[in-house]
């Protein structure tokens, strides 16, 4: 079977896949919004700015991609209570596949009015701010190997003793808008619809999209499929179901999907840049101010976020908006 095929299976079958049963979240990986309520707090204000620059609309969706535990969320709601009216003109909206993450976030924002919806595409048409933080990344992806002239797709097989083994496959065509560098390449196939349901949801009605994630900006990812188990990264191929898979994202491809759609693009920015020209140093100071005691808690899980080091140059945020809009918060 393709990889793309492979990695649907192991994080979406209803019965066995990774994201239906979420054995361990937050201990196989931990995010951003995980890390210090910092980041959610500045997306939540910076939604709301986005909010009023598109005329305040009430109703507007406050749509979440891959919510998680609702951590990002209920940062992002309480942030939000400092701008007038955000809060009560918010309709909130998270896309959530797992059954048991949606049991989660459901009681961790019991103050607040939510849905939850399988697709963007299930959402109402209306206004809206869309915010993805590791969304994109877990997106299938085809991997092709270059043969002479031509690409051929990797596969995965059996190999013996019911061991899963990577193979090559037939003769394949790369998609028009893929920049390959080297001889290895990976090519999400929902990247383009995805961009596809925003721009036609952007047409009829206001709307931003705010996209935090990882991977190269000048270049197409090569061979990238990752899966990580209890915080270390493991072969993906040994625990199928067991393990979060994931994979960079293309952001150069994002961006000629979206000139494609008739979409403007900000960023890719790296994390630290884009939460430092957000405020986070001052909220940072505040927050450790008001908690003298967690002090260097909160510096240090901060700095983790914006230190080029860690994670603040490897993760990248970018927005999709009308080509109309002005220029976002932190761009």
């Amino acid at each position: 079977m393709p990889v793309s095929l492979y990695m649907l299976m192991c994080l979406h079958d209803p019965a066995h896949g990774y994201y239906a049963t979420r054995p361990a979240f937050n201990v196989d990986f931990t995010t951003a919004p995980e890390t210090s309520q910092v980041f959610g707090e500045l997306l939540g204000l910076w939604a709301a700015h986005e909010w009023m620059a598109m005329g305040s609309p009430s109703p507007f969706w406050l749509i979440e991609l891959g919510p998680g535990r609702g951590v990002m969320m209920a940062d992002m709601l309480r942030a939000g209570r400092a701008v007038p009216g955000f809060i009560e003109a918010a309709q909130v909206t998270l896309i959530e596949a797992s059954p048991a993450l949606r049991e989660e976030q459901s009681e961790r924002l019991s103050d607040y009015t939510i849905t939850h919806s399988d697709s963007l595409d299930a959402v109402p048409a209306g206004p809206c701010i869309i915010i993805g933080n590791e969304f994109l990344d877990c997106m299938a992806v085809r991997q092709f190997v270059r043969d002479g002239n031509g690409w051929r797709e990797r596969q995965i097989g059996f190999s013996g003793a019911n061991r899963l083994a990577f193979g090559i496959g037939p003769s394949a065509e790369l998609p028009s808008n893929v920049l390959p560098v080297g001889d290895h390449v990976e090519v999400a196939p929902a990247l383009e619809t995805f961009v596809e349901s925003v721009a036609r949801r952007f047409r009829h009605d206001p709307g931003r999209a705010l996209l935090v994630d990882y991977g190269p900006d000048d270049r197409s990812p090569g061979d990238t499929l990752r899966a990580y188990r209890q915080g270390a990264q493991v072969d993906p191929l040994a625990d199928p179901g067991a393990c979060d898979l994931t994979a960079d994202v293309d952001f150069g491809r994002l961006g000629r999907i979206c000139a494609s759609e008739g979409l403007a693009v900000h960023g890719p920015m790296q994390q630290g840049y884009f939460l430092t020209r957000l405020g986070a140093w001052e909220r940072t100071r505040a927050l450790a101010a008001a908690n003298p005691e967690r002090a260097d808690e909160i510096t240090a899980a901060v700095t983790r976020l914006v230190a080029p080091e860690d994670m603040g140059a490897l993760f990248k945020a970018v927005c999709l908006a009308p080509v109309a809009a002005a220029a976002p918060p932190g761009f």
